[in-house]
């Protein structure tokens, strides 16, 4: 007879105590308050400790921390880190029970609990705050679920001081506290998460089937279709309202007795009526081809930057810099965009293949350095562990250059994406698995070339607002929300004008606020601490004017109960009695899954590797008795550091650089096939997921691995959907592929050039139409938009032609869908009078360009 153990064990035969995560919470009006709850049940014979890193949202904060072990419940209250971690560590060696919460990086996080008794259950719960911004009635919540594996480049340097799977480096000095093991993981998440943001609203999920019930006609309440799914891919909620005119409440205030107010005003400009003609741009691409982009991610990059070269206008110039270990690029230089370079960039990025390391720091500053006053789009998968060196390497090296940023896939270095956007006035966009990244791309590189404000300044009258965060006012861009924190000391009603420059014009926009007496909305006031805290963070001071800055946020962030890198959450539960532990704690750190779509490291290999194991004590701990065996880190890997960018033929091996030593954590191939792959090619199952689906179907029931049932669902959910009809790809992709880099098709007919392209244009776009594809196309619009644009600006030079006149403005409103473009269409079809009077009839408008069509 044998006796099977029961329970989760890591590689090394010891047990783990963590049972399961759940997410709580509710989206309401302008905020999220999510608590995530990590349920730890030790089945051993003692007491141990357990440490777990898991992330949360970079733009979080940190609201609230207990333990309820026992059924009692203990708040947590936050104190300066390394006083909190001395109340920790006594605690437990007194033999009482406590938690501790770290911040490792702004989206990275470690608890420690620790004397978690035999048989005994214990609750950790993690509450934060999020800022809920809405576009056109649209709201999009993202939580991560895993720290991934990152790249950790630099020699190994310094004494270990947490529990991670990398080694610290002279470049990463925290790579083993933001490293977690990854192993066989048996514990799942399960959601709850109330709805209300007041109005009827539709929600969905990319990344998981889910179930909305509802509770009225405002709320109700997201679960998973199947209870219980893997941490092994960021949960992405949309909510959007069927009435997309409906417009969120762009004040909200927080006040309690004769204390100071808090506010947050967010306004959505429409800076298009004052932009005068477009400056010519200077737009350098930069896109990851790592070994971690093998898979599904490197087809959307590439699809990507092909829309976005389409975005260009002749005049602007550009390049396109591929990195991994080391880096390459189209040209030497930016060039002008042309027909002929735009299909060698298609050619170019084409042929582009994933291999190597993520090696960012390189390509970004040669990127900054070409274009110190130009658009970075930054198109990355990449988990990097060097985040800081990357960001001041960027700062330093550019003048006014925005930096746009598309993160694509599962697991991605969101703070560092959301950082270079904030400290450079650009933005971001993450794209998970199971969406279309055709209306993102669109959306993000219009946006990089919107007209914009800088320069701002807030003035308060009637009432006064101080202490705002952002301190320095961000860039206000056309159609983007903007938000402004601040605090007001007497209640009242006032206006807050905001003035700057758009181009080399003058603005202006003032808007009504009311300060009111009395408001609940507590949410606002940590919100608005935590971002006064950000901008202090990011002042970048040093010697005793850094110190006292320390102390400010560490003030603040006590105050508002706010963990920061320079504060921590600490728990105690004080014990007697048989409940008094002895001894010391042996540690368990708690590994974590691999990212969906990542191959594990090699089943062999990995059990090898496990066979060994590095002695690493907790933290701080002098004397410990007990130690924590982790899988020992990868062994460090030979490969090729950055050198200057030079061009290269794509098909060319690159040549090999001068080497150096680098740990390399989780640079995994991805074996999932892209879900773009019926449009680029392939759609074979590629041999690694065949065994995927091989080892699931030899699996025991009890294990739990839903990766491949959770995608096969969202794929039979997808598959049961209606689907509007597409037309035949090859006739349509054939005739768009020969728009000119000017976006006009050839000439066509007689006359002259600007009379040919005019028409040859419309007829390409009328059979567009036919086909059912206009601006609002999610895959073509894009390049449907830009022929508009461009007839647009032919209509003046076709005063001579008026049927070529109407047939091009014709086709043009029939393909445009927004409000602005129509009326730019009408404002040039006034001297057309059998034009002008069919713009509001479609059906006239359309029988009137057939016939001129034919002509």
């Amino acid at each position: 007879m044998t006796t099977e153990q029961a329970g989760l064990f890591t590689r090394e035969g010891k047990q783990v105590p963590l049972q399961g995560v759940e997410v709580t919470g509710e989206l309401l009006g302008g905020h999220a308050r999510v608590r995530v709850r990590q349920r730890y049940l030790n089945d051993e014979k003692r007491p141990v400790e357990a440490v777990y890193t898991f992330p949360l949202p970079s733009d979080g904060t940190l609201s609230a921390f207990s333990m309820t072990c026992a059924g009692r419940r203990i708040d947590g209250v936050v104190k300066e880190r390394e006083e909190a971690f001395r109340t920790y560590d006594d605690a437990v060696t007194a033999g009482h029970g406590a938690a501790l919460l770290d911040e490792e990086r702004s989206n990275v996080f470690t608890a420690q609990v620790g004397n978690l008794l035999p048989g005994e259950e214990t609750l950790i719960e993690v509450e934060f705050l999020q800022a809920v911004t809405a576009e056109e009635g649209s709201v999009r919540w993202m939580l991560p679920t895993l720290v991934a594996p990152r790249y950790i480049p630099g020699a190994p340097s310094g004494d270990r001081t947490g529990h991670g799977a990398a080694e610290p480096t002279a470049r990463v000095p925290d790579a083993d506290r933001i490293s977690p093991p990854i192993g066989q993981v048996q514990y799942g998440l399960r959601l709850d998460l109330l709805v209300d943001l007041g109005r009827e609203v539709v929600v969905e999920s990319p990344s998981h089937a889910i179930t909305f019930t509802r509770e009225s006609s405002t709320r109700g309440r997201v679960s998973f279709a199947r209870g219980e799914v893997a941490l092994d891919r960021d949960l992405v909620l949309t909510l959007r309202s069927p009435d997309t005119s409906a417009v969120f409440v762009p004040l909200v205030t927080h006040r309690k007795g004769d204390g100071p107010g808090t506010f947050a005003l967010t306004v959505v400009p429409d800076l298009l009526a004052m932009a005068s003609t477009p400056p010519k741009q200077e737009v350098i691409f930069l896109v990851d081809v790592s070994g971690s982009m093998d898979g599904e991610s490197l087809p959307q990059a590439q699809a990507a930057l092909r829309l976005c070269l389409r975005h260009l206008r002749e005049g602007d110039r550009f390049n396109v810099i591929a990195f991994e270990s080391s880096f390459r690029s189209f040209q030497p230089q930016p060039v002008p965009f042309t027909q002929r370079m735009l299909e060698d960039a298609d050619r170019w990025v084409a042929a582009l293949r994933a291999d190597g390391g993520t090696e960012l720091l390189g390509p970004m500053q040669a990127a900054a350095r070409t274009a110190p006053d130009g658009v970075l789009v930054l198109l990355t998968d990449g988990q990097v562990g060097n985040e800081d060196e990357i960001l001041r390497a960027v700062l330093a090296e550019r003048k006014t250059a925005r930096v746009y940023s598309f993160g694509i896939g599962t697991n991605v270095s969101d703070a560092l994406l959301r950082d270079m956007a904030r400290q450079t006035g650009g933005d971001v966009e993450f794209i998970h698995p199971g969406e279309r990244i055709d209306d993102k791309v669109v959306a993000q590189f219009a946006r990089a070339l919107a007209p914009r404000v800088t320069e701002l300044q807030a003035t308060f009258e009637g009432v006064e607002g101080t202490e705002l965060a952002p301190a320095e006012l961000p860039t206000m861009v056309d159609g983007v929300p903007w938000t402004l924190l601040g605090r007001y000391t007497a209640p009242g009603s006032g206006k807050l004008t905001l003035r700057g420059r758009s181009g080399k014009e003058p603005f202006a926009l003032t808007v009504s606020v009311n300060f009111p007496a009395e408001s609940d909305r507590p949410a606002v006031e940590k919100l608005w601490a935590a971002e006064r805290i950000k901008g202090w963070e990011s002042t970048g001071l040093i010697g005793r004017r850094a110190e006292s800055m320390k102390k400010r946020i560490v003030e603040l962030a006590v105050a508002h109960q706010i963990v920061t890198r320079y504060t921590s959450f600490v728990v105690v539960e004080e014990r007697t009695g048989d409940r008094r532990a002895s001894g010391q704690p042996e540690t368990r750190v708690v590994p974590v899954n691999a990212p969906a779509g990542w191959a594990m490291f090699d089943k062999d290999k990995g059990e090898a590797d496990a066979e060994g194991g590095n002695v690493v004590q907790r933290p701080g701990a002098r004397n410990r008795g007990g130690s924590a065996q982790m899988p020992p880190p990868p062994p460090p890997m030979r490969i090729p550091a950055p050198a200057a960018a030079a061009p290269m033929a794509p098909p060319s091996p690159s040549p090999m650089m001068p080497s150096r030593s680098v740990s390399v954590v989780g640079e995994m191939a991805k074996s999932a096939s892209g879900m773009l792959g019926g449009i680029f090619g392939g759609g074979g199952m590629k041999k690694s997921r065949k065994k995927e689906m091989e080892r699931a179907e030899m699996a025991p029931m009890d294990s739990y691995d839903d990766s491949l049932s959770e995608e096969a669902e969202l794929r039979e959910s997808r598959d049961m959907a209606p689907v509007a009809h597409e037309p035949e790809a090859g006739g349509v992709e054939a005739l768009l592929g020969r728009q000119l880099a000017n976006g006009l098709w050839d000439g066509a007919g007689t006359g002259p050039e600007p009379v040919r392209q005019a028409r040859g244009t419309a007829l390409a776009l009328l059979e567009l139409l036919r086909e059912g594809i206009t601006s609002g196309h999610a895959l073509h619009g894009a390049q449907v938009k830009k022929a508009v644009e461009a007839l647009l600006n032919l209509a003046s030079q076709l005063t001579g032609a008026p049927e070529v006149a109407e047939l091009a403005l014709g086709v043009a409103w029939l393909v445009a869908a927004g409000p602005r473009t129509r009326g730019r269409i009408e404002q040039a079809a006034k001297p057309l009078s059998g034009l002008a009077a069919r713009l509001g009839n479609d059906v006239e408008l359309r029988q009137h360009v057939d016939t001129l069509a034919t002509r």
